[in-house]
């Protein structure tokens, strides 16, 4: 026998099989059945279903092919997520994801056998969750740490606006982590020696009367809270900033309207990405309560450089370098 023409078969037969445990081992990790995902999501929330969307492709789900989702998209109605939520458990889905705090608190109570996967500001202080390191019950995610984000968002404002004493803080009083951005915004508040007023609105009506009281108010900037309210209605509030050349802090991309100077937040589209592989563990089999939520990890900074200069602010040199994205 030929010991060159053995060695070649040899190591072509290697070759071969290693290609062949290769395909095995991938096509092991692809899913294996059709899955039907329900999506409780805000009108608007581009960013986070983008990633979601993504994380899932990434993780060998095909829409028409091994997945189907049902979407049901709300506005600041709470009767309108409640029924999403209902409307959801009764088509008997595989699994909920619910984009934001109030909704996955409605996914939760519409059902305990359903697993739920959140993106929530602070799921611990929702009540959505025991604790971030085990969650229990039927429902995990990830955490915004919306509360955690505010004396960063004070501090960023502050040196743009370093001459910014009196700051109004607009926020939803149901939105279910209120109370825990209020105590932080205080908090750094007096720390920085700024003073915050807190403006509430619940609804439509409430928004416009107090974007009357902002437009006529002698504040020096404005901090936009976490809400569905506030992100839908995003354009009226960057148009009243703008008149009353307010400088002006939302939360995400998502919040950006005209007029708006600077945001400062978890980024939406990671935390889509990163929810899409707790779907895939749940799918796999794993309980959802033995799943530790996750904290988001990556902010996302941007500043509008012309709403700088119709405010005749400078920003830092060093801040323009930091963020992520400059509006020139």
């Amino acid at each position: 026998m030929n010991l060159g023409c053995a060695t070649a078969r040899s190591l072509i037969l290697g070759v071969a099989t290693a290609t062949a445990l290769l395909c095995s081992t991938a096509r092991a990790d692809q899913p294996t059945a059709s899955a039907r995902i329900g999506v409780l999501a805000p009108l608007g929330n581009i960013a986070a279903e983008a990633g979601l969307r993504e994380g899932l492709s990434e993780l060998g789900y095909t829409e028409g092919k091994n997945l189907s989702i049902e979407w049901r998209r709300y506005a600041q109605s709470t009767e309108a997520i409640q029924s999403g939520a209902a409307d959801l458990v009764r088509s008997r889905v595989d699994l909920i994801m619910a984009l934001g705090t109030e909704v996955a608190r409605a996914a939760v109570s519409a059902t305990s056998t359903i697993p739920v996967v959140f993106i929530s500001g602070d799921p611990v202080a929702a009540g959505l969750a025991a604790n971030l390191a085990r969650p229990g019950a039927n429902a995990t995610g990830i955490s915004s740490q919306t509360a955690d984000l505010m004396a960063k968002r004070l501090q960023l404002l502050q040196q743009i606006v370093p001459r910014a004493r009196h700051v109004i803080l607009l926020v939803n009083p149901d939105y279910p982590v209120h109370a825990a951005i209020v105590r932080e915004t205080q908090n750094a508040a007096r720390t920085l020696r700024i003073h915050v007023s807190t403006l509430n609105a619940r609804n439509a009506d409430d928004l416009d009367a107090v974007l009357r009281a902002i437009e006529h108010s002698a504040s020096d900037a404005l901090i936009v809270g976490s809400d569905v309210l506030f992100e839908v209605n995003k354009d009226k509030i960057g148009e009243v900033a703008r008149k009353a050349k307010l400088p002006t802090l939302v939360p995400t991309k998502d919040y950006w309207g005209e007029g708006v100077l600077i945001s400062y937040g978890t980024s939406l589209k990671e935390m889509g990405r990163r929810a899409a592989v707790y779907v895939d563990k749940i799918l796999r089999g794993a309980k959802p309560g033995d799943l530790p939520i996750e904290q988001g990890v990556k902010f996302e900074l941007v500043i509008d450089l012309r709403v700088a200069r119709e405010l005749s602010l400078k920003v830092p040199q060093d801040l323009l370098l930091r963020a992520d994205e400059v509006i020139r």
